[in-house]
């Protein structure tokens, strides 16, 4: 047979062409289910950050000079639900359980079980002096801590770096946190610039 007039034969070309339109078919399939996982996957991602970080932006004074207004970072979110908190983490809490409760920034001073008092401008625990490893301004305002603090199982006492101008546990509209009220730690600072990184302090 020649083969000149086999591969002009109709037939064959008819072959030939849905053999190419299967391979090329197969290709794009591949293309797409590559795409398609590669979106899987970022979608993924995507919510697996946003369940584990939350974006905050300061917008009180009460964490001064440690965080200034304005200042972004993102909050660990996933940190506590495997720990507790420890003294001297900075965190994120809400004073209620409610969606629209406003957040709060502070440092963590008491841990459950401890007392905590505030007395001429010294932070005691249990008794002993606290001896932060910070020069934060002396206290001049006690509030409810002026007496004896009892911390119960679950419950952290909070102040802001910013003593003396900072809501935080020693009044009563605030008081002791409880861990299902924290959101998270402060974890990673977005802005500004030259703060960019990991937090410090």
């Amino acid at each position: 047979m020649n083969i000149k007039k086999w591969k002009e034969n109709p037939a064959i070309q008819e072959t030939r062409i849905k053999v190419e339109e299967k391979l090329e078919d197969r290709k794009v399939r591949r293309t797409l289910n590559w795409i398609f996982q590669i979106l899987v996957a970022l979608v993924f991602g995507i919510l697996v950050g946003i369940s584990l970080f939350q974006s905050v932006t300061m917008q009180e004074n009460s964490m001064e000079p440690t965080l200034q207004v304005g200042e972004r970072f993102f909050v660990n979110r996933a940190l506590y639900k495997v720990s507790s908190p420890k003294r001297d983490d900075i965190i994120v809490y809400k004073t209620s359980g409610s969606d629209d409760a406003a957040l709060h920034i502070g440092r963590v001073i008491g841990l459950p079980g401890e007392t905590v008092q505030i007395s001429n401008g010294n932070i005691l625990i249990n008794g002993e002096v606290y001896d932060e490893n910070h020069d934060f301004p002396e206290i001049s305002n006690a509030g409810v801590a002026s007496s004896g603090i009892s911390l119960e199982s679950g419950e952290y006492f909070i102040l802001g770096d910013n003593r003396n101008n900072s809501e935080d546990s020693r009044y009563g509209d605030i008081g002791n946190i409880n861990k299902k009220y924290i959101v998270g730690k402060v974890w990673f600072i977005i802005s500004p610039k030259d703060k960019f990184g990991f937090l410090k302090g």
